[in-house]
């Protein structure tokens, strides 16, 4: 079963009402199936971000269409994702508590469940230990499993996480790979955005690369690089074709 179809969604943006608005998006599509962990890349500026804010309606694609879980209603559907953005802002004068009770409240989920779910995700991503610790002392590390702590506090069906590894240091990486690890094991599909290719090799079962608004590529890793021994290898050879073709 699809947990996402992405059909021909194209965006444009007006720099200046004088100006000619600039395609980001050009008929992307793609589709992800439930159960798999999609790496989604490109290099800066292809559409990756652009997309991800079409996903979660946060901003409106021009034309095309978005389906998640076989065309369920938008505001079911959003009740089912996760999210976890590239620069997620934390209010660091809350605990790691308060902060899950925040999103708790700003997703309308009953007052009475919170407690035990609170604690149930602050063990999986290891900061049980923190729970009380205002934000402002958390490292950057920390920060991005409290943030991964919030996008599975509702217990979502579909994660979409944006650069879940940038900035962290090796035991951060290892820390959150290992969460993420746990999350394919139990058969959540995700999405995330890298432009780190031995995390997506490592981690993910299905590759999508974008470039200039299109989606180039969209199945599995291993397809990918069939005939060569990693994914930066193969990435490096079809980058080169994609030079003669898009000159870029």
């Amino acid at each position: 079963m699809a947990a996402l179809k992405v059909l021909k969604i194209t965006k444009s943006f007006r720099a200046d009402f004088y100006k000619k608005p600039v395609q980001v998006l050009k008929e992307m599509s793609f589709e992800i199936q439930a159960g798999r962990f999609v790496g989604f890349i490109g290099p800066n500026g292809a559409g990756k971000t652009t997309t991800i804010k079409c996903l979660l309606e946060y901003i409106f694609c021009d034309s095309g269409s978005i389906q998640f879980f076989n065309n369920q209603n938008i505001l079911d559907s959003k009740k089912r994702i996760g999210f976890l953005p590239e620069r997620p802002y934390f209010q660091e004068f809350l605990s790691g508590l308060e902060f899950l009770k925040l999103h708790w409240s700003l997703a309308g989920l009953a007052s009475e469940n919170f407690q035990s779910r609170a604690l149930e995700v602050l063990e999986q991503v290891k900061l049980s230990h923190a729970k009380d610790k205002k934000l402002r002392d958390y490292s950057k590390g920390m920060l991005q499993r409290i943030g991964i702590a919030q996008a599975l506090l509702a217990k979502p069906d579909f994660l979409i996480l944006d650069e879940p590894m940038s900035g962290l240091d090796p035991d951060g990486r290892i820390l959150i790979k290992d969460i993420l690890k746990s999350l394919k094991a139990q058969k959540i599909t995700m999405l995330m955005s890298s432009h780190l290719l031995e995390d997506v090799e490592e981690l993910c079962d299905d590759l999508i690369i974008v470039h200039k608004g299109e989606t180039l590529y969209s199945d599995s890793i291993v397809k990918f690089k069939e005939n060569f021994s990693t994914l930066e290898s193969a990435y490096r050879s079809f980058k080169g074709q994609l030079e003669v073709d898009y000159n870029v």
